[in-house]
């Protein structure tokens, strides 16, 4: 990651945690960021696509693949301030490659995080699934990456 800010709370910590191994690509890392009930949502997901996880074993189920099919970078981090040390609000962009093809995308994310003792109990991530879609080779392309 560019441009990283200094995480204040253990919210934050975990935020910036998360976007360094999906960049690493360890994904059984990443999972472990999570509570064992811990929820994983994706609110803007396209229909047919599943916009909730749950477990440790559901998410990692989900994200198994993910450096398979991608490889990321992420920048321009800003967290929004919040009374709760447990809830981060963070907006920050992504550039990424799908690796079967090479195409680019660009992606902005936005991404509330709530944690307990510094572990991630859900995380709500919005962010646009046209834009990976497309570099994905289309709705179907995607579709099967998503479900494979």
């Amino acid at each position: 990651m560019t441009d990283t800010p200094i995480a204040r709370t253990p919210a934050e910590q975990a935020l910036l945690r998360n976007l360094d191994l999906l960049v690493d690509g360890k994904i059984s890392d990443w999972v472990n960021l999570f509570t064992p009930d811990g929820v994983l949502e994706f609110p803007y997901a396209p229909p047919g696509w599943p916009d909730r996880f749950q477990g440790h074993a559901a998410i990692h189920d989900h994200m198994r693949k993910f450096p398979e099919h991608l490889s990321v970078t992420f920048h321009n981090i800003r967290f929004h301030p919040v009374s709760d040390p447990e809830l981060v609000i963070a907006e920050f962009d992504g550039e990424g490659t799908v690796l079967s093809s090479g195409r680019a995308f660009r992606q902005t994310y936005i991404s509330v995080i709530w944690t307990q003792d510094g572990r991630i109990t859900r995380y709500r991530d919005f962010w646009n699934p046209v834009q990976l879609m497309e570099a994905l080779g289309g709705a179907e392309a995607a579709t099967r990456a998503v479900q494979s």
